[in-house]
């Protein structure tokens, strides 16, 4: 017994040494700089949505801190200004959720102050007008997860008065609606995907109102037989020392895909978060980068467009935010650009 206690404690102290050494580098990796790009010309605010069609990117509806919002704007990233495009026609929202497919975005359920809600609408930008499609097939419910691979839309968990993990598919040929195999591990709500390889990454987020985050990372594949699995840990649960310095959970995150490599950012975990991680698809490892150069904040709107990743708008427990700034991963920090 006094042997097994040894050992035991010197695989302790190895492990303490090892994870306080990862620990600092993590804090002090300073790669990736933020830069700062056009403010968003709509009013401030948090849970807004976002599609990207072509080289321009969608944004609206969301929360001012007073009422929900339904305008909607279009952003160039090369010309770096904004343009009002038409509002959305259904009740104004927050905390709803975006895709595209084809060249049309697609805009449904959220939160509108008082009502869970599970319409659906398409835009078209050519036109600049919105039509009401089929109401999404599952429940009314709030900050669930929207993403597209290929022709087909997808729309899951969220909440609507329970906790929810379920998936559905969206059919724009047909305009219809299809439960599919839900994703395992945790129910949640405030969860962030990304898509990349046609496959679906779906993490953090809130489970049962929790102090802290849910900490498993799935993927989602269309086209295989079991269509979910399980990648390792967002958190510092592992025996080996990869994850020592993980501190990924959050929830009310945003997220992009850059250069192959995915990105969450900001988001809350008991406090107001501006810490930034990169996952690496092809060894399921995450690195921390450069924090998020504004303020802290929650509730923010992440994307790409023509492989460049962007955050913005968002809010802090008594502001709301109009700013965007750029992400460059691998250059170094110019403080104040």
């Amino acid at each position: 017994m006094k042997q097994i206690m040894k050992r035991f404690f010197g695989l302790l102290t190895a492990s303490i040494a090892l994870g306080s050494c990862a620990k600092e580098t993590a804090t002090t990796d300073t790669d990736g700089n933020w830069q700062r790009r056009s403010d968003f010309e709509g009013i401030a605010r948090s849970e807004g949505v976002s599609f990207v069609i072509d080289s321009k990117v969608y944004v609206g509806t969301g929360y001012d801190g007073t009422v929900r919002l339904g305008d909607i704007w279009a952003y160039d990233p090369d010309q770096n200004f904004w343009v009002q495009k038409a509002s959305l026609p259904g009740i104004a929202r927050s905390s709803a959720v975006a895709f595209t497919i084809d060249g049309k975005g697609y805009v449904g359920t959220g939160y509108d102050g008082t009502n869970k809600l599970k319409d659906f609408w398409q835009y078209d930008p050519t036109a600049n007008t919105w039509q009401q499609k089929a109401d999404f097939a599952g429940s009314s419910r709030y900050d669930a997860i929207g993403f597209s691979i290929n022709t087909l839309g997808y729309v899951g968990t969220g909440y609507d008065g329970n906790y929810l993990k379920d998936l559905w598919q969206y059919d724009p040929t047909s305009d219809a609606w299809e439960q599919k195999v839900s994703m395992g591990g945790s129910k949640r709500t405030a969860a962030t995907v990304f898509v990349y390889d046609n496959k679906a990454y779906v993490c953090t987020g809130n489970n049962n109102g929790a102090t802290t985050s849910v900490n498993d990372l799935w993927v989602f594949d269309p086209t295989a037989s079991t269509p979910w699995t399980e990648k390792r840990k967002i958190s510092d649960v592992s025996d080996e020392d990869y994850d020592d310095a993980y501190a990924i959970e959050r929830y009310n995150a945003a997220s992009f895909v850059v250069n192959g490599k995915a990105y969450v950012c900001t988001g809350e975990n008991g406090s107001l978060l501006s810490t930034v991680w990169e996952y690496d698809f092809a060894t399921d490892t995450w690195i921390q980068k450069t924090a998020y150069e504004g303020l802290s904040r929650t509730g923010a709107i992440g994307f790409s467009v023509n492989n460049r990743g962007y955050l913005m708008t968002g809010r802090t427990v008594s502001a709301q935010f109009d700013d965007i700034m750029e992400f460059f991963p691998n250059a170094a920090v110019v403080a104040n650009d």
